[in-house]
Protein backbone atom coordinates (compact mmCIF):
# COMPACT_ATOMS: atom_id res chain seq x y z
CA UNK A 1 0.00 0.00 0.00
CA UNK A 2 1.04 3.81 -0.56
CA UNK A 3 2.45 5.70 2.17
CA UNK A 4 0.11 8.63 1.01
CA UNK A 5 -3.33 9.23 1.70
CA UNK A 6 -5.62 7.44 -1.05
CA UNK A 7 -8.44 9.69 -2.21
CA UNK A 8 -12.02 8.36 -2.94
CA UNK A 9 -15.48 9.27 -3.21
CA UNK A 10 -18.75 7.26 -3.40
CA UNK A 11 -21.57 8.07 -5.69
CA UNK A 12 -24.66 9.34 -5.66
CA UNK A 13 -26.84 6.18 -7.11
CA UNK A 14 -29.88 8.64 -7.28
CA UNK A 15 -28.29 11.66 -9.11
CA UNK A 16 -25.67 10.19 -11.74
CA UNK A 17 -25.44 12.01 -15.21
CA UNK A 18 -25.75 10.28 -18.93
CA UNK A 19 -22.35 10.82 -19.61
CA UNK A 20 -21.12 9.56 -16.10
CA UNK A 21 -18.31 11.43 -14.07
CA UNK A 22 -15.01 12.29 -15.85
CA UNK A 23 -13.03 12.15 -12.24
CA UNK A 24 -13.58 8.29 -12.52
CA UNK A 25 -11.27 7.55 -15.33
CA UNK A 26 -8.86 4.86 -14.49
CA UNK A 27 -11.00 4.90 -10.89
CA UNK A 28 -10.88 1.62 -8.43
CA UNK A 29 -13.76 0.07 -7.42
CA UNK A 30 -14.07 0.05 -2.97
CA UNK A 31 -14.34 -3.29 -2.66
CA UNK A 32 -17.14 -3.01 0.24
CA UNK A 33 -19.02 -0.56 -1.07
CA UNK A 34 -21.15 -0.77 -4.45
CA UNK A 35 -20.89 3.00 -5.07
CA UNK A 36 -17.33 3.50 -3.46
CA UNK A 37 -13.99 4.68 -6.14
CA UNK A 38 -10.81 5.64 -5.35
CA UNK A 39 -9.22 8.10 -7.85
CA UNK A 40 -5.80 7.78 -9.25
CA UNK A 41 -5.23 11.34 -7.99
CA UNK A 42 -7.27 14.23 -6.11
CA UNK A 43 -8.96 16.65 -8.07
CA UNK A 44 -10.08 20.37 -7.33
CA UNK A 45 -13.54 19.20 -6.26
CA UNK A 46 -14.39 22.86 -5.75
CA UNK A 47 -14.18 23.19 -8.84
CA UNK A 48 -16.73 20.60 -10.00
CA UNK A 49 -19.91 21.46 -10.48
CA UNK A 50 -21.40 17.84 -10.52
CA UNK A 51 -19.90 17.78 -6.68
CA UNK A 52 -21.83 20.71 -5.90
CA UNK A 53 -25.27 18.66 -7.18
CA UNK A 54 -24.73 16.03 -5.07
CA UNK A 55 -23.71 13.54 -7.87
CA UNK A 56 -20.97 12.30 -5.48
CA UNK A 57 -19.44 12.66 -1.70
CA UNK A 58 -15.93 12.83 -1.02
CA UNK A 59 -15.58 9.61 1.54
CA UNK A 60 -12.53 7.90 2.88
CA UNK A 61 -12.66 4.13 1.53
CA UNK A 62 -12.35 2.97 5.14
CA UNK A 63 -14.95 5.06 6.74
CA UNK A 64 -17.08 3.80 3.69
CA UNK A 65 -16.69 -0.08 6.02
CA UNK A 66 -19.57 1.64 8.21
CA UNK A 67 -22.15 1.40 5.75
CA UNK A 68 -21.15 -2.45 4.22
CA UNK A 69 -21.90 -3.43 7.86
CA UNK A 70 -25.35 -1.08 8.22
CA UNK A 71 -26.10 -2.73 4.34
CA UNK A 72 -25.39 -6.38 5.81
CA UNK A 73 -27.61 -6.01 8.85
CA UNK A 74 -30.35 -3.80 7.35
CA UNK A 75 -32.47 -6.35 5.97
CA UNK A 76 -32.07 -7.93 9.73
CA UNK A 77 -33.65 -5.16 10.97
CA UNK A 78 -36.86 -4.53 8.23
CA UNK A 79 -37.81 -8.05 8.98
CA UNK A 80 -37.92 -7.51 12.82
CA UNK A 81 -35.33 -10.36 12.95
CA UNK A 82 -31.74 -8.85 14.13
CA UNK A 83 -31.69 -12.15 16.64
CA UNK A 84 -31.09 -13.85 13.19
CA UNK A 85 -27.81 -11.73 12.74
CA UNK A 86 -26.15 -13.77 15.56
CA UNK A 87 -27.15 -17.22 13.96
CA UNK A 88 -25.76 -16.73 10.51
CA UNK A 89 -29.27 -16.78 9.16
CA UNK A 90 -29.89 -15.35 5.76
CA UNK A 91 -32.17 -12.44 5.67
CA UNK A 92 -35.96 -12.97 5.53
CA UNK A 93 -38.50 -10.54 3.48
CA UNK A 94 -39.49 -7.59 4.86
CA UNK A 95 -42.75 -8.17 7.64
CA UNK A 96 -45.43 -6.02 6.73
CA UNK A 97 -47.36 -3.17 8.43
CA UNK A 98 -44.38 -2.25 10.38
CA UNK A 99 -43.74 1.27 9.38
CA UNK A 100 -41.29 2.99 7.86
CA UNK A 101 -37.59 1.83 8.91
CA UNK A 102 -36.24 4.58 11.75
CA UNK A 103 -32.66 5.02 11.52
CA UNK A 104 -29.94 7.30 13.77
CA UNK A 105 -26.73 8.68 12.64
CA UNK A 106 -25.46 9.86 16.16
CA UNK A 107 -22.05 11.78 15.77
CA UNK A 108 -22.72 12.56 11.47
CA UNK A 109 -20.98 15.81 10.54
CA UNK A 110 -19.94 16.15 7.94
CA UNK A 111 -22.29 13.69 6.13
CA UNK A 112 -20.10 10.67 4.91
CA UNK A 113 -21.80 8.34 6.63
CA UNK A 114 -25.35 9.93 6.07
CA UNK A 115 -25.59 9.89 2.82
CA UNK A 116 -24.11 6.62 2.74
CA UNK A 117 -27.07 4.99 4.97
CA UNK A 118 -29.37 7.33 2.89
CA UNK A 119 -28.41 5.71 -0.33
CA UNK A 120 -28.65 2.37 1.15
CA UNK A 121 -31.92 2.89 3.11
CA UNK A 122 -33.57 4.68 -0.34
CA UNK A 123 -32.37 1.57 -2.63
CA UNK A 124 -34.04 -1.07 0.13
CA UNK A 125 -36.85 0.20 1.27
CA UNK A 126 -37.63 3.09 -1.11
CA UNK A 127 -39.21 6.39 0.49
CA UNK A 128 -40.31 4.25 3.52
CA UNK A 129 -37.87 5.39 6.11
CA UNK A 130 -36.54 8.05 8.09
CA UNK A 131 -32.74 8.61 8.97
CA UNK A 132 -32.40 11.11 11.70
CA UNK A 133 -28.40 12.56 10.95
CA UNK A 134 -27.43 14.54 14.77
CA UNK A 135 -24.74 16.46 15.31
CA UNK A 136 -23.88 18.26 18.44
CA UNK A 137 -21.56 20.94 17.86
CA UNK A 138 -23.41 24.16 15.97
CA UNK A 139 -20.43 24.84 13.51
CA UNK A 140 -20.65 20.95 12.46
CA UNK A 141 -24.33 20.98 12.22
CA UNK A 142 -24.15 23.67 9.21
CA UNK A 143 -21.89 21.51 7.24
CA UNK A 144 -23.66 18.66 7.82
CA UNK A 145 -27.13 20.68 6.69
CA UNK A 146 -25.20 21.76 3.65
CA UNK A 147 -23.95 18.24 2.34
CA UNK A 148 -27.27 16.67 3.48
CA UNK A 149 -29.49 19.14 1.18
CA UNK A 150 -26.56 18.45 -2.06
CA UNK A 151 -27.52 14.83 -1.49
CA UNK A 152 -31.15 15.75 -1.86
CA UNK A 153 -32.87 12.74 -0.32
CA UNK A 154 -36.15 14.37 1.91
CA UNK A 155 -35.99 11.43 3.94
CA UNK A 156 -33.22 13.13 6.08
CA UNK A 157 -33.82 14.90 9.09
CA UNK A 158 -31.18 17.12 11.13
CA UNK A 159 -31.07 17.64 14.70
CA UNK A 160 -28.46 19.43 16.70
CA UNK A 161 -28.77 17.96 19.99
CA UNK A 162 -26.90 16.15 22.70
CA UNK A 163 -26.83 12.19 22.53
CA UNK A 164 -28.74 12.50 26.10
CA UNK A 165 -31.73 14.19 24.30
CA UNK A 166 -32.45 11.01 22.19
CA UNK A 167 -33.60 9.24 25.65
CA UNK A 168 -36.78 11.13 25.28
CA UNK A 169 -38.06 8.83 22.16
CA UNK A 170 -37.89 5.36 23.46
CA UNK A 171 -37.43 2.94 21.56
CA UNK A 172 -38.24 5.07 18.45
CA UNK A 173 -34.90 4.17 15.98
CA UNK A 174 -34.36 0.58 14.69
CA UNK A 175 -30.65 1.12 13.65
CA UNK A 176 -28.36 3.62 15.56
CA UNK A 177 -24.94 4.16 13.71
CA UNK A 178 -22.42 5.45 16.51
CA UNK A 179 -19.01 6.73 14.91
CA UNK A 180 -17.60 8.01 18.14
CA UNK A 181 -15.35 10.81 18.84
CA UNK A 182 -11.91 8.85 19.33
CA UNK A 183 -7.85 8.84 20.24
CA UNK A 184 -8.07 8.75 16.55
CA UNK A 185 -5.14 6.64 15.16
CA UNK A 186 -6.94 5.79 12.34
CA UNK A 187 -5.64 9.87 11.02
CA UNK A 188 -2.47 9.81 12.05
CA UNK A 189 -1.15 9.49 7.97
CA UNK A 190 -3.97 11.73 7.09
CA UNK A 191 -4.31 14.42 10.03
CA UNK A 192 -0.69 15.35 11.98
CA UNK A 193 -2.42 17.28 14.66
CA UNK A 194 -3.89 13.53 15.90
CA UNK A 195 -0.51 12.44 16.49
CA UNK A 196 -0.08 15.71 18.59
CA UNK A 197 -3.28 15.31 21.07
CA UNK A 198 -2.71 11.58 21.27
CA UNK A 199 -1.75 10.13 24.66
CA UNK A 200 -2.53 7.20 27.42
CA UNK A 201 -4.56 9.50 28.96
CA UNK A 202 -6.38 10.64 25.86
CA UNK A 203 -7.06 7.45 25.20
CA UNK A 204 -8.63 7.00 28.42
CA UNK A 205 -10.86 10.23 28.50
CA UNK A 206 -12.55 8.99 25.25
CA UNK A 207 -13.40 5.26 26.25
CA UNK A 208 -15.04 6.95 29.09
CA UNK A 209 -17.00 9.52 26.55
CA UNK A 210 -18.19 6.93 24.17
CA UNK A 211 -19.46 4.67 27.02
CA UNK A 212 -21.17 8.44 28.40
CA UNK A 213 -22.41 8.47 24.83
CA UNK A 214 -23.86 4.98 24.24
CA UNK A 215 -25.73 4.94 27.78
CA UNK A 216 -27.26 8.31 26.85
CA UNK A 217 -28.43 7.30 23.77
CA UNK A 218 -29.40 3.77 24.06
CA UNK A 219 -33.09 4.25 25.49
CA UNK A 220 -34.10 5.27 22.03
CA UNK A 221 -32.90 2.06 20.14
CA UNK A 222 -35.87 -0.57 20.18
CA UNK A 223 -35.53 -3.71 21.79
CA UNK A 224 -34.13 -6.06 19.01
CA UNK A 225 -32.73 -2.94 17.26
CA UNK A 226 -28.95 -2.86 16.51
CA UNK A 227 -26.14 -0.37 16.95
CA UNK A 228 -23.48 -0.05 14.51
CA UNK A 229 -20.53 1.40 16.72
CA UNK A 230 -17.67 2.70 14.58
CA UNK A 231 -14.30 4.78 15.74
CA UNK A 232 -11.25 5.29 13.69
CA UNK A 233 -9.04 4.59 16.53
CA UNK A 234 -6.99 1.07 17.12
CA UNK A 235 -7.34 1.25 20.83
CA UNK A 236 -9.11 -2.19 22.50
CA UNK A 237 -10.75 0.08 25.02
CA UNK A 238 -12.44 2.52 22.52
CA UNK A 239 -13.33 -0.64 20.29
CA UNK A 240 -13.46 -4.26 21.60
CA UNK A 241 -13.69 -3.41 25.31
CA UNK A 242 -16.24 -0.61 24.87
CA UNK A 243 -18.34 -2.91 23.12
CA UNK A 244 -18.48 -5.53 25.57
CA UNK A 245 -19.33 -2.80 28.19
CA UNK A 246 -22.13 -2.08 26.48
CA UNK A 247 -23.40 -5.61 26.01
CA UNK A 248 -23.03 -6.40 29.52
CA UNK A 249 -23.86 -3.18 31.04
CA UNK A 250 -26.92 -1.82 28.79
CA UNK A 251 -27.97 -5.61 27.84
CA UNK A 252 -27.21 -6.15 24.21
CA UNK A 253 -25.57 -9.45 22.51
CA UNK A 254 -22.67 -8.64 20.25
CA UNK A 255 -23.10 -9.34 16.63
CA UNK A 256 -20.14 -12.06 15.59
CA UNK A 257 -18.09 -10.31 12.76
CA UNK A 258 -17.30 -12.13 9.46
CA UNK A 259 -14.13 -11.06 7.08
CA UNK A 260 -15.21 -11.22 3.49
CA UNK A 261 -11.99 -8.52 2.84
CA UNK A 262 -8.96 -10.53 4.27
CA UNK A 263 -7.94 -10.10 0.50
CA UNK A 264 -8.27 -6.17 0.95
CA UNK A 265 -6.30 -6.11 4.42
CA UNK A 266 -9.59 -5.71 6.44
CA UNK A 267 -8.20 -7.67 9.83
CA UNK A 268 -10.98 -9.56 12.36
CA UNK A 269 -10.56 -8.35 16.23
CA UNK A 270 -12.50 -10.09 19.05
CA UNK A 271 -15.60 -8.52 18.33
CA UNK A 272 -15.16 -6.48 14.82
CA UNK A 273 -13.69 -5.47 11.82
CA UNK A 274 -10.26 -3.39 11.84
CA UNK A 275 -9.30 -1.81 8.77
CA UNK A 276 -5.26 -0.07 9.30
CA UNK A 277 -3.57 2.07 7.38
CA UNK A 278 -0.26 0.76 5.35
CA UNK A 279 -3.18 -2.53 5.09
CA UNK A 280 -6.15 -1.28 3.04
CA UNK A 281 -6.49 1.48 0.59
CA UNK A 282 -7.55 4.50 2.55
CA UNK A 283 -6.87 5.47 6.80
CA UNK A 284 -8.03 3.60 10.02
CA UNK A 285 -11.79 2.23 11.11
CA UNK A 286 -12.78 -0.24 13.91
CA UNK A 287 -16.48 -1.37 13.01
CA UNK A 288 -18.74 -3.47 15.45
CA UNK A 289 -22.34 -4.19 16.40
CA UNK A 290 -24.68 -5.81 19.11
CA UNK A 291 -28.55 -6.49 18.92
CA UNK A 292 -30.13 -5.02 22.06
CA UNK A 293 -31.76 -7.39 24.22
CA UNK A 294 -35.80 -7.59 24.33
CA UNK A 295 -38.41 -8.77 21.89
CA UNK A 296 -39.60 -6.01 19.44
CA UNK A 297 -42.31 -3.52 20.23
CA UNK A 298 -45.34 -3.77 17.89
CA UNK A 299 -46.52 -0.08 18.28
CA UNK A 300 -44.23 2.92 18.48
CA UNK A 301 -44.71 6.22 18.98
CA UNK A 302 -45.16 8.05 15.61
CA UNK A 303 -42.32 10.59 13.42
CA UNK A 304 -44.23 13.70 14.48
CA UNK A 305 -42.49 12.77 18.26
CA UNK A 306 -39.12 14.00 16.86
CA UNK A 307 -40.33 17.04 17.01
CA UNK A 308 -39.54 17.83 20.43
CA UNK A 309 -35.80 17.77 19.55
CA UNK A 310 -36.55 20.64 17.24
CA UNK A 311 -34.72 19.36 14.03
CA UNK A 312 -32.44 21.71 12.12
CA UNK A 313 -34.25 20.39 9.24
CA UNK A 314 -37.14 17.89 8.43
CA UNK A 315 -39.20 17.61 5.51
CA UNK A 316 -38.89 19.42 2.35
CA UNK A 317 -39.07 23.07 1.86
CA UNK A 318 -40.75 24.29 -1.43
CA UNK A 319 -40.21 28.00 -1.25
CA UNK A 320 -42.06 31.07 0.14
CA UNK A 321 -44.25 33.26 -0.94
CA UNK A 322 -43.77 37.51 -1.15
CA UNK A 323 -46.58 38.64 -2.16
CA UNK A 324 -47.35 37.48 -5.86
CA UNK A 325 -44.27 35.67 -6.09
CA UNK A 326 -43.47 31.78 -4.79
CA UNK A 327 -39.83 32.01 -4.58
CA UNK A 328 -38.28 28.32 -5.18
CA UNK A 329 -36.41 27.10 -2.46
CA UNK A 330 -32.62 26.15 -3.42
CA UNK A 331 -33.03 23.10 -1.76
CA UNK A 332 -35.85 22.02 -3.50
CA UNK A 333 -33.67 22.14 -6.82
CA UNK A 334 -31.50 19.28 -5.41
CA UNK A 335 -33.84 17.16 -3.78
CA UNK A 336 -34.30 13.74 -5.31
CA UNK A 337 -38.59 14.33 -5.12
CA UNK A 338 -37.87 17.70 -7.14
CA UNK A 339 -40.50 17.59 -10.24
CA UNK A 340 -38.73 18.22 -13.49
CA UNK A 341 -40.25 20.34 -15.67
CA UNK A 342 -42.24 22.25 -13.03
CA UNK A 343 -39.91 24.87 -14.20
CA UNK A 344 -38.00 26.16 -17.24
CA UNK A 345 -34.71 24.71 -17.63
CA UNK A 346 -31.34 26.04 -18.93
CA UNK A 347 -28.24 23.49 -19.34
CA UNK A 348 -25.09 25.61 -18.44
CA UNK A 349 -21.52 25.32 -19.64
CA UNK A 350 -18.99 24.48 -16.83
CA UNK A 351 -17.84 27.89 -16.88
CA UNK A 352 -20.79 29.75 -16.35
CA UNK A 353 -22.08 26.67 -13.95
CA UNK A 354 -18.91 27.35 -11.83
CA UNK A 355 -20.25 31.48 -12.05
CA UNK A 356 -23.34 30.26 -10.73
CA UNK A 357 -21.80 28.55 -7.57
CA UNK A 358 -19.66 31.45 -6.95
CA UNK A 359 -23.36 33.26 -6.80
CA UNK A 360 -22.03 35.88 -9.70
CA UNK A 361 -24.56 37.49 -12.02
CA UNK A 362 -25.28 35.47 -14.57
CA UNK A 363 -27.29 36.48 -18.28
CA UNK A 364 -29.58 34.23 -20.05
CA UNK A 365 -30.56 36.69 -22.93
CA UNK A 366 -32.62 33.61 -24.43
CA UNK A 367 -34.60 32.44 -21.55
CA UNK A 368 -38.35 33.62 -20.44
CA UNK A 369 -38.28 35.49 -17.99
CA UNK A 370 -39.36 34.39 -14.33
CA UNK A 371 -38.06 31.95 -12.46
CA UNK A 372 -35.65 29.03 -13.81
CA UNK A 373 -34.24 25.70 -13.10
CA UNK A 374 -30.14 25.98 -14.16
CA UNK A 375 -28.99 22.60 -15.00
CA UNK A 376 -25.18 21.19 -15.49
CA UNK A 377 -25.25 18.22 -17.47
CA UNK A 378 -28.97 17.65 -17.09
CA UNK A 379 -28.55 17.65 -13.11
CA UNK A 380 -30.10 20.52 -11.44
CA UNK A 381 -27.84 22.99 -9.18
CA UNK A 382 -30.79 25.50 -8.43
CA UNK A 383 -32.71 28.66 -9.37
CA UNK A 384 -32.34 31.92 -10.81
CA UNK A 385 -34.76 34.71 -11.47
CA UNK A 386 -34.49 35.98 -14.98
CA UNK A 387 -35.77 39.75 -15.12
CA UNK A 388 -34.22 40.28 -18.37
CA UNK A 389 -30.99 41.31 -19.14
CA UNK A 390 -29.27 39.41 -16.23
CA UNK A 391 -30.64 37.06 -13.85
CA UNK A 392 -30.70 37.18 -9.94
CA UNK A 393 -28.84 34.75 -8.77
CA UNK A 394 -30.89 32.71 -5.86
CA UNK A 395 -27.72 29.95 -4.78
CA UNK A 396 -27.36 29.99 -0.98
CA UNK A 397 -24.70 32.63 0.09
CA UNK A 398 -23.63 30.55 2.48
CA UNK A 399 -22.55 27.96 0.09
CA UNK A 400 -20.77 29.89 -2.57
CA UNK A 401 -17.44 28.76 -4.12
CA UNK A 402 -15.51 31.59 -2.34
CA UNK A 403 -12.33 30.32 -4.60
CA UNK A 404 -11.49 32.44 -7.78
CA UNK A 405 -13.33 30.35 -10.55
CA UNK A 406 -11.95 31.92 -13.62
Amino acid sequence: MTDSASVAVRLNPFKQPDAGLPILEGSRQVPWSPYGRILEERPVFTLHPLFHAGCYYVQDSSAMYVGHVFRKLLSCSLEGAAGGALRGEPPRQKAMGRGPIRVLDLCAAPGGKTTDLAASLREACGSDFLLVSNEVMKDRCRILKDNVARWGDPNVAVTNVDPAAFARLEGFFDVIVADVPCSGEGMFRKDPRAVEEWSPEVVQLCAARQKRILADVWPALKPGGILIYSTCTYEEAENDDNLEWAAAELGGSIVPPENEFADWGVALTRHGNLLRVGEVPGEGQWVGALVKDGAPDSVRSGIEALEVLRPERMGLKKGEQKGKDFIPDADWALSLDFPRGRYPEVALDKPVALSYLHRDTISLPDAPLGYILVTYKGIPLGFVKNIGRRCNNLYPQARRILMDVR
